[in-house]
Formats: C-alpha cells, structure tokens, sequence
C-alpha cells in the first residue's frame, strides 16, 4: 500500500450510511496501514465496519476497502486492504442513467430523460427547447430511501435530426455528502454492470 498511499494524500472514507461520510489526510503510512487525520468529527464511524475508501492518485481514482483499527479523536487507523483497484483516470465514474426528471427554474418547468450521470453533473434529452442562462433546481431520485436535489447548470445543448435537444450540464451548490453519495452510487452500478 505503501506505493499507493502517500503522507499528505486526500482520502474520502464512505461508511455504510452514507451520511457519515468524512474525508481527511493521511498522516502517516506503515506495513500494517495507515493513519489520516479527518476533516470532520468521527460521527458514525465504527471500529472493525467494513467502509469504502477513495482517493485520486495520478494513476486515476483508486478504490478499496478496508476497516478502521483505531480510532482516537480526529485520527484514524486504517488497515492495509486486501485488494484495490483504479476506476478510470477522469474524475468521476460515468454510468447509463435514464429516469424521466424535471428542471425547474421558479414557475418554468422542463420534462427531461436522463441519459446518463456522474457526481459532476448528467446527461439529458428534452423535446423543450430550454434556456442555456439559467440555473435550474432539480431532484434525483437513486433509490426510495435516497434523492439528490440540486443546482443543474447547461453547458452545451444540441440539436439532433430528430428534434430533441441533448443537453451536457454540471451540477452547481451540491453538497459533499450528496457529491459523496453520487460517487459511490455511480461506482457501485459500474462495478455490478461489469460482474453481470
């Protein structure tokens, strides 16, 4: 791990209630693990529970995971994984996504079909011909139990030959639990839609 892990490297750790997701820096690295002091108080972290962990390395997104041996204040200490994996080198895991939504902007309303979503932003078609200058509200639902509602920003809007606009956009004012909660609900799908 030593190779992979470095002093000073940036590393979120997604428990199973995504809610308590923190990210910290890692402080110091041994044989057995390493250590990361977080960001944020320790809530929901327990010793010995299985997390997910996520760092970007200049190899691309590395993924594993692993349990926290000890945990004292704001440190914590992480045993050596028993195997890891680089995602993809872009920043956040892409994955197909089609849900009919809404983006609304006051009282405008726009019906859309997502084509596909990552934790930086998604993908839509849309028969409306919708306007690139604003900044519209929209509510993603991933599961019963869990929905995103953010900003969603056009970035580019074209035409195709059967008149429905295809929109490229960025989500904008999302929170780091939802932008956590997004990568790993995108990862995850890869990884099933590759072991099918």
């Amino acid at each position: 791990m030593r190779e992979l892990i470095k002093n000073e490297q940036l590393v979120t750790i997604v428990p199973q209630n995504f809610k308590n997701s923190n990210k910290g820096r890692v402080i110091d690295v041994s044989m057995d693990g390493f250590k990361m002091e977080l960001k944020y108080k320790p809530e929901g972290l327990i010793q010995n529970h299985i997390c997910d962990f996520y760092s970007l390395t200049e190899n691309g997104y590395l993924y594993f995971e692993s349990y926290i041996q000890a945990l004292e204040n704001n440190v914590i200490t992480i045993a050596n994984p028993v195997k890891h994996r680089f995602l993809q080198r872009r920043k956040y895991t892409r994955i197909k996504f089609i849900e009919n939504l809404e983006l609304v902007c006051g009282d405008i309303k726009h019906k859309i079909r997502t084509l596909d979503l990552s934790a930086g932003g998604m993908k839509v078609q849309t028969e409306e011909n919708i306007d690139i200058e604003k900044l519209y509200n929209v509510t993603i639902n991933l599961s019963a139990e869990q929905e995103i509602k953010c900003k969603y920003q056009l970035i580019r809007v074209e035409r195709g030959d059967n008149g429905l606009y295809t929109i490229s956009g960025k989500f904008a004012n999302i929170s780091n639990i939802d932008k956590m909660t997004l990568i790993q609900f995108c990862m995850k799908k890869e990884m099933e839609n590759k072991n099918k």
